[in-house]
């Protein structure tokens, strides 16, 4: 499979009478937009904002973030999901590169939303603060759910994986700044010098904890519930062949923007040929029975030996529950006599000295530690708030409160917050963006 991503850089983005591009700048006509949004009749309000880095602007409750592409073929920008299942990873793409659509609640959120900051302390918490962001503001006719913490978002997420395609249009017939080519070939058929090179293996566990279908990531438009551990191209994955759910809290979550711009598949792309022979990826999950955990764990540790894998990767999208998995797959994986490194966050508590994960073992001796969900984050008012800035502390967004005995609430009279670490949008960058470190005292 070879897979050209022809990328535009985007250096300001402006709102105008037609769609364009140009010189790097991104027109968007406001009102053909939002009419292409609302053909959804199961949207009821929409607006569109635009916002940029170093802006004195907060968004809750966050719901998902997609970088805007288009498919010069025809196909569906996410197969399954904005049109028909057919194959990713194949052909050319052109994708606005340093942007995302953000989707943000105008009024309810719920456990799996939240929160991003563009500007002052806050911005340094999430790599979309980071982005020009095109923000979808809207509310749906959903009403059965907005009262309730855990919602599936669905409307809103769709709306948005649409409008990313309808944005992307914008460049379809243009010729790319840049143009990436990620290929592989057919792991029984390189070169010899690739073939000496240790051969490694990612292990993606993205969220399926759900067993009500709607909340989870999907494949191919698949409820990732009903997945079994496959061996997948990374092509796949970097062109939309997976989509982002309506579960977890928020700064373990993995957006589709991850799963588009993965910078560990990236990174492994990198090395291949050089330091390492990238074998591809294997696509486990995460869901809830312990023997769910062990059958994946064996299928992923089976898979890695029968490809001839030397090492692993293996990232979760989530902590708790899904500690389990991670760990029990680390485990299978060294057992194999594959050498593994884990990627996650942890939960020590407020105070850092709880248990990092669920579940460890004396085998998982190499991870890499993204942060601490529970870590309290203090922020200051903002002059403007996108969607609803109290949804933090009412919805039951999974690092805000209504109140606490010590704490009090998380929004205070003047704007001011105080959350965990849970509720930062994607804020642990288990993907691989994650520029955190640890300190010893």
């Amino acid at each position: 499979m070879k897979l050209e991503i022809g990328n535009f850089f985007v250096k300001d983005i402006v709102f105008g009478a037609q769609h364009s591009y140009k010189d790097g700048i991104l027109t968007i006509n406001k009102q053909a937009a939002l009419d292409f949004v609302m053909e959804d009749e199961h949207i009821t309000k929409a607006d569109l904002v635009i916002v940029k880095p170093g802006d004195s602007v907060r968004l809750v409750p966050v719901k998902e973030a997609i970088e805007p592409r288009v498919k010069l073929d025809g196909k569906p920008l996410f197969p399954g999901v904005t049109g028909d299942v057919v194959s990713a990873g194949d052909g050319r793409t052109h994708a606005l590169k340093g942007c995302s659509i953000l989707v943000v609640g105008q009024h309810w959120g719920g456990f799996q939303d939240g929160l991003i900051d563009m500007g002052g302390e806050g911005a340094k918490y999430t790599y979309f603060s980071q982005l020009k962001n095109i923000v979808l503001v809207g509310a749906t006719d959903e009403e059965f759910e907005a009262r309730e913490q855990q919602k599936k978002n669905k409307a809103l997420r769709m709306a948005g994986h649409k409008l990313a395609e309808y944005i992307g249009s914008i460049v379809k017939d243009l010729e790319p700044e840049e143009i990436e080519t990620f290929e592989l070939a057919p792991i029984t058929n390189r070169d010899a010098k690739t073939n000496e090179l240790p051969k490694v293996v990612m292990v993606m566990q993205p969220q399926s904890q759900m067993e009500e279908l709607g909340y989870n990531d999907l494949v191919y438009g698949w409820d990732m519930n009903k997945f079994v551990p496959t061996f997948m191209n990374p092509n796949e994955v970097l062109d939309g062949a997976l989509i982002s759910g309506s579960f977890m809290p928020c700064s373990s979550k993995w957006s589709t923007y991850d799963f588009q711009n993965n910078p560990t598949i990236k990174r492994l792309y990198k090395e291949h040929g050089k330091t390492l022979n990238f074998l591809g990826v294997i696509m486990s999950n995460l869901n809830v029975a312990l023997e769910q955990k062990e059958r994946a764990a064996l299928f992923v540790a089976q898979m890695a030996k029968s490809l001839g894998a030397d090492g692993a990767i293996v990232a979760e999208e989530g902590y708790g529950n899904p500690d389990a998995d991670f760990i029990a797959c680390i485990v299978a994986l060294e057992d194999a006599g594959v050498k593994t490194v884990g990627i996650t966050n942890e939960c020590t508590g407020r105070d850092g000295k709880s248990q990092p994960l669920v579940t460890l073992d004396e085998k998982a001796d190499a991870i890499v530690s993204c942060g601490n969900v529970s870590e309290l984050i203090e922020l200051p008012p903002m002059e403007t708030v996108i969607g609803e800035l109290q949804a933090l502390a009412r919805d039951g967004l999974s690092g805000g409160w209504s109140n606490d005995e010590v704490l009090g609430a998380s929004v205070k009279e003047d704007g001011s917050i105080i959350m965990e670490n849970n509720a930062m949008f994607c804020g642990d960058q288990v993907s691989g963006w994650s520029t955190k470190t640890m300190k010893e005292f």
